[in-house]
């Protein structure tokens, strides 16, 4: 585990918190609902810029390429 440091407006603690209070938040939850949202963040990011760069690839193109190393990943693993 790593501990973060950080600078959060009051209006945000306040309502994670008042968020987390009203579910029934218990000790670690603000750290596990902060680890969530960063992960789902970096999630989000990493697919758009996926999407951008193959933006001016033709779909039927990149699903063929998909199908294409998904067999050669099956055919590594037997």
């Amino acid at each position: 585990m790593t501990r973060w440091n950080l600078i959060i407006p009051e209006r945000t603690d306040r309502a994670v918190r008042t968020y987390l209070a009203r579910t029934g938040g218990k000790k670690g939850d603000l750290s596990r609902f902060v680890d969530e949202a960063v992960r789902r963040r970096v999630l989000d990011l990493t697919v758009r810029e996926i999407k951008d760069r193959n933006a001016g690839y033709d779909q039927q193109e990149i699903l063929d390429v998909i199908d294409e190393e998904v067999d050669a990943a099956r055919a590594d693993r037997s």
